[in-house]
């Protein structure tokens, strides 16, 4: 009776999450829709009130996702949830930003070893923009591909992973690929160990190949843009911050073509990050973590080289009886 009523739960709740990923996708493809120049006023308020309708609905779906997380059966699962609203504020603020405006964009993660990069990667997609998992997503592992700065084979495998394949392709070529790709659904682009690539590389990258799949993305009709095209550059050094490449700390108000957003560098997590995070997670979490607040909150500190992101989070879930190394194989969809 359980196992049924357990898959009866996460039933409701995956049907739940479709409407609600459903939602987000149309309200960004209205809100695209509400910035065009030629519309009359009487469209104009109609898109208003339609995009007004739908985000009225989404949050009713989002409190029955809410309210069905409560009833969840397993610890683990419940304490992933509360873990992905830990710490990396700035990040997320300016990831949160950025999707509510661009239906394309590109952001860099970078921080120290053991910062949670790829952590903080899943998060902001599961999290933000969950519908991209459904979509094609392009891995790339940098390192494997540059070794040698050869900066062809790098090439020949983005194309090939975006259906290109049989002889060596250009930039040019690969983002008119990716923009047919585009034409039928979501598209993620995540590039691991950036650190890796030579600075003329990543350079290359976004002159050559970004910024002129930005312009022919929004060279199209609205129509032909209601997917959502990101791409991820993942930095586990925290060293590309610093090189000579064209960066976007903030939003451009007069809505030109961007390269890549470069948010603040990750950094430990203080003991105010904990603090209240256990104030706001507190229903949520276990009495082994909320029993004594400042002495857990000085503990896990301790236990993690003063607050590194995820010896935070393996420490958490120690504390929880929860395997981080085994959870986090299950976690860590990207």
């Amino acid at each position: 009776m359980t196992d049924l009523l357990d898959r009866n739960l996460q039933r409701s709740y995956s049907e739940l999450q479709k409407d609600y990923d459903l939602l987000t996708e149309e309200i960004q493809f209205l809100r695209n829709s509400e910035r065009t120049d030629d519309l009359s006023p009487r469209e104009r308020f109609r898109l208003k009130k339609q995009i007004e309708e739908a985000e009225a609905e989404r949050e009713q779906i989002g409190q029955q996702l809410q309210e069905l997380e409560k009833t969840s059966p397993s610890s683990a699962e419940y304490l992933y949830r509360s873990l992905l609203r830990l710490g990396y504020r700035p990040q997320v603020r300016l990831f949160r930003k950025l999707i509510e405006v661009e239906s394309v964009a590109s952001f860099l993660i970078h921080g120290l070893p053991d910062y949670g990069q790829r952590w903080l990667l899943n998060r902001l997609v599961v999290q933000y923009v969950p519908y991209l998992l459904t979509g094609k997503i392009v891995p790339i592992n940098v390192s494997r591909k540059v070794r040698r700065n050869d900066v062809s084979a790098l090439w020949r495998d983005v194309a090939g992973r975006v259906g290109l394949r049989g002889k060596q392709y250009t930039l040019s070529e690969i983002a008119e690929q990716v923009c047919q790709c585009l034409q039928t659904q979501n598209l993620l682009f995540v590039f691991h160990e950036v650190e890796m690539m030579p600075e003329t590389t990543l350079s290359e990258l976004i002159n050559n190949f970004w910024l002129p799949l930005i312009i022919k993305v929004q060279e199209q009709s609205s129509q032909a843009r209601k997917f959502k095209l990101l791409m991820f550059l993942i930095d586990y050094e925290g060293c590309v911050g610093s090189w000579k490449v064209p960066f976007a700390e903030k939003l451009n108000s007069n809505r030109e073509p961007q390269t890549l957003f470069i948010p603040p560098i990750i950094t430990e997590f203080s003991d105010n990050d904990l603090m209240d995070w256990m104030e706001t997670e507190y229903d949520n979490l276990p009495p082994v973590l909320t029993a004594q607040v400042d002495n857990t909150v000085e503990t896990i500190l301790a236990n993690s080289d003063n607050g590194i992101p995820e010896r935070v989070l393996e420490t958490i879930c120690i504390r929880c009886g929860c395997d981080w190394y085994e959870e986090s194989e299950k976690w860590l969809k990207l």
